[in-house]
């Protein structure tokens, strides 16, 4: 070619590339935008829906106190106050009523009736008050003694060589006698086994909502569900994912509920982590995305520009060779 369509080449084609190069920062930052709206969305809708989960927990739970409450006159109406309510959300491992030391002289120090799910369709009355389980000392029931509301309590596992041994969240809520006196602290536990399937359960149907799965730019959307406790202890996950937390600022984020975002290697994948906590409870609702997955349309399309800006050089290489044979 003569040196002009050589001008001619090179000029144009930096034009070019400087277009497709703009045109892929800008795509960029409008892209890293879309991610990190989508998934911060994702992250309180689940945290929303979860903590509506539990919120219906504690509206009947809140029905079966009301119930054990009008009952205090002697411990077979309490019980049986706990038995004809317990239906009321099938969802509840089981209710209990764990009553101040000799409330009922005749049951002496330790009276605690659980109404739970039994290894079949029906549930069972188990007293599970002793002094090998002293709940006057466990940290639920001096909470509920001190604070004089209702609460969730920290997460803890129970054992006692049942079938009710397991790991346990409980809504807690104290009763008091009409001249204001404790009568006892009730209980309405979930398992975090039911909680985990609720938590997928969620998470999936956000996951292929149409406001969400719009526009998936290449994506899979390979995101799930992980809940911490406060001090960073890993509650909720899915059954093939582990989590351990070592970066402080994301401990200290957790401990005081602030939101944020933080990448890190999960099981040997480099991953994005959405996270913030979840209203009325000391937990943090976190959302994990591969990178793998989010980078999708940033590798396409930069691929897609890189091939058209290719396309628009051999175009004006063609044009300069006519235009030096015409």
């Amino acid at each position: 070619m003569k040196r002009r369509s050589w001008y001619i080449l090179i000029s144009l084609s930096i034009v070019i590339l400087l277009i497709t190069s703009i045109s892929y920062l800008t795509f960029s930052a409008a892209m890293r935008v879309e991610t990190q709206g989508r998934y911060s969305g994702v992250q309180n809708s689940v945290s929303a829906q979860l903590g509506g989960t539990l919120g219906r927990i504690e509206m009947s739970a809140n029905n079966v106190f009301n119930e054990v409450e009008k009952r205090l006159d002697s411990p077979e109406a309490a019980i049986h106050a706990l038995e004809s309510e317990a239906e009321l959300n099938p969802d509840v491992r089981g209710y209990f009523a764990a009553f101040e030391p000799n409330f009922f002289p005749q049951k002496g120090i330790w009276f605690e009736p659980y109404i739970h799910h039994n290894d079949s369709t029906g549930y069972s009355l188990t007293q599970v008050g002793s002094a090998r389980h002293d709940y006057t000392k466990s940290p639920w029931y001096i909470r509920a003694r001190n604070v004089k509301m209702s609460f969730w309590s920290d997460p803890y596992f129970y054992y006692d060589g049942t079938s009710i041994s397991g790991h346990y969240c409980t809504f807690v809520k104290p009763l008091y006698t009409l001249d204001g006196k404790l009568a006892c602290v009730c209980g309405a536990d979930i398992t975090f086994e039911w909680l985990n399937s609720e938590l997928d359960r969620i998470v999936n149907r956000c996951r292929y909502a149409p406001q969400f799965s719009r526009f998936k730019f290449m994506r899979d959307f390979e995101f799930y569900a992980v809940a911490f406790f406060k001090d960073g202890t890993c509650l909720l996950h899915p059954a093939d994912k582990s989590f351990t937390i070592k970066n402080k600022k994301m401990l200290k984020d957790i401990e005081e509920g602030r939101t944020g975002i933080i990448d890190m290697e999960i099981d040997g994948v480099p991953s994005r982590v959405f996270y913030g906590s979840i209203e009325n409870l000391e937990w943090t609702l976190a959302i994990v995305a591969p990178i793998s997955d989010l980078n999708k349309p940033f590798i396409y399309i930069g691929l897609a520009l890189a091939l058209l800006a290719l396309i628009g050089i051999i175009i004006v290489f063609i044009i300069c060779r006519r235009i030096d044979h015409a």
